[in-house]
C-alpha cells in the first residue's frame, strides 16, 4: 500500500495523459467510444462486449460474493482480507506429478476430445518440440510460439511437478494443436484475434481439469475446485471489474482531468461491487488501480480474458450435450484460424454471442463449480 501510495499522483498524471491522448486519436479516427478501437482490433462489436460485461456484473452475487463467503467459512473467518482471495485452503500438500505422469494425463484428456487431438499433442513430445525442464538461469513463464505457418510451433514451460504444471502443459499444448490445425490457412490467416486465440488452450485446460477432478481423492477435491473457481473469478469477474473501472474513468475524463482521489473512488466502487461483502478492502486499497499496467500500455485490453473464458465455457457446455457431434465442428473452428470472425465461428454450434443469454452459459458453469465446492465446505 505504501509503495503504491507514494507513486499514485504520478500514475494519475500518466493515466490522465494517456486517456487524453487516446481521446484525441479516437476523435481523428472517428471512434465514438473509448473502447471502440480495441473492439476493432479484436474483431468484435461493442454490443457483444457490453452484453458480456452486464451479464457478468449481474452474476457477481452468485459468483464472487457467494464464493468468498464460502471460502471465509472454510478458513474459519467471518470475512476475508483482500489478500486472502487466492490463499490456498488445503492443509496438506497436493500430490505431485512426474513428467511421464503429467504427459499421460494430458494426452488422455486430449483423447477424450478425439484421437487426432491426442496424436497432434503427442507429436510435441515425440519430436521433441517442448522445452519443459526447469534449470538454473532459465526464463520463467510458459507459452506456445507459432513461428510461421510453414514451420511447427514450440512449447516453453518450467516443469516443477505440481498440479498447476499439468494444467499449464495442457494449456500450452492446446495452443500448439490450434497452431498446427490453423497452419493450412497460411501466414496471413493462421493467427486468430485475441478473443479467439485462447479457445483451444482454455478448452484443453478444462478437459484436463475435469480428468484431474474425476481421479482426485476426496481430500483433494475441495482444493482443486477452489483453485479452478478462483482462476475463473480472476479471469472473468476481476477482469470485467477492471473493464468497468476503465470505462468509467475514460468516460469521466472527457470532461477534464480526474484527480487521484476520484480515480480511487471509482476503483473502490467497482472492486467493492465485484468482490462483495465477504472481502475487506483495507485503507490503501484505493491506490491499487495504479499497479494494473494494462490501463496504461493497452487500454481496454482486459475484457478479452473474460471474453475468451466465457466463450470456451459455452463450448464446453455444448460438448457435454453431444460429444460426438461436437468434435468435428470444433476441429473446423480451430482449423479456420483467423479466417472467420467469432460470430461466424460459433454459428455451427448454435451459439450467438450477440445474444446476452450466451454469456450466462459461462457464468452458470462457474456457478456449478461453486455448488460443488459448497457441498465440501
Amino acid at each position: 500500500n505504501e509503495a503504491l501510495a507514494a507513486q499514485t499522483r504520478t500514475m494519475a498524471l500518466v493515466l490522465n495523459t494517456v486517456a487524453a491522448d487516446k481521446a484525441l486519436e479516437d476523435k481523428w479516427r472517428g471512434f465514438k467510444r473509448p473502447a471502440d478501437s480495441r473492439h476493432l482490433s479484436n474483431e468484435v462489436d461493442g454490443d457483444s462486449v457490453d452484453a458480456m460485461a452486464e451479464a457478468v456484473a449481474a452474476a457477481y452475487p452468485r459468483l464472487s460474493h457467494r464464493y468468498y463467503a464460502l471460502k471465509a467459512r472454510a478458513m474459519g473467518k467471518a470475512k476475508l482480507e483482500q489478500w486472502d482471495r487466492n490463499a490456498p485452503i488445503e492443509t496438506t500438500a497436493p500430490r505431485g506429478y512426474d513428467w511421464a505422469a503429467g504427459k499421460q494425463l494430458v494426452l488422455e484428456s486430449f483423447a477424450d476430445l478425439g484421437p487426432e487431438f491426442a496424436d497432434r499433442a503427442g507429436g510435441f513430445f515425440d519430436k521433441p518440440w517442448i522445452d519443459g525442464k526447469a534449470r538454473p538461469g532459465k526464463q520463467s513463464g510458459a507459452y506456445a510460439h507459432p513461428v510461421t505457418s510453414d514451420r511447427h510451433p514450440y512449447v516453453f514451460l518450467n516443469w516443477m511437478g505440481e498440479r498447476r504444471d499439468v494444467l499449464t502443459l495442457a494449456h500450452e499444448l492446446g495452443h500448439g494443436v490450434h497452431q498446427t490445425l490453423a497452419a493450412g490457412q497460411g501466414s496471413l490467416l493462421a493467427d486468430t484475434p485475441l478473443t479467439l486465440a485462447e479457445t483451444a488452450s482454455i478448452f484443453a485446460e478444462g478437459l484436463t481439469f475435469d480428468r484431474l477432478l474425476k481421479t482426485a481423492p476426496k481430500a483433494e477435491q475441495r482444493g482443486l475446485l477452489a483453485g479452478r473457481i478462483e482462476d475463473g473469478l480472476n479471469t472473468v469477474v476481476r477482469q470485467i471489474a477492471f473493464h468497468r473501472f476503465e470505462t468509467r474513468f475514460h468516460d469521466e475524463r472527457t470532461a477534464g482531468e480526474l484527480p487521484v482521489e476520484r480515480i480511487g473512488e471509482i476503483w473502490m466502487e467497482e472492486m467493492g461491487a465485484s468482490l462483495g461483502p465477504a472481502i475487506t478492502l483495507n485503507p490503501g486499497y484505493e491506490h491499487w488501480w495504479s499497479y494494473v499496467s494494462h490501463f496504461v500500455h493497452s487500454p481496454f485490453y482486459v475484457y478479452a480474458y473474460a471474453f475468451g473464458d466465457l466463450l470456451v465455457a459455452a463450448l464446453m457446455e455444448t460438448r457435454a450435450k453431444d460429444p460426438e457431434g461436437f468434435t468435428p465442428l470444433y476441429r473446423e473452428l480451430l482449423a479456420a484460424g483467423g479466417s472467420r470472425g467469432y460470430v461466424e465461428a460459433l454459428a455451427p454450434f448454435g451459439l450467438n454471442p450477440r445474444d446476452p443469454a450466451f454469456w450466462t452459459i459461462g457464468t452458470k458453469r462457474l456457478e456449478g463449480l461453486i455448488d460443488r465446492f459448497e457441498a465440501l465446505v
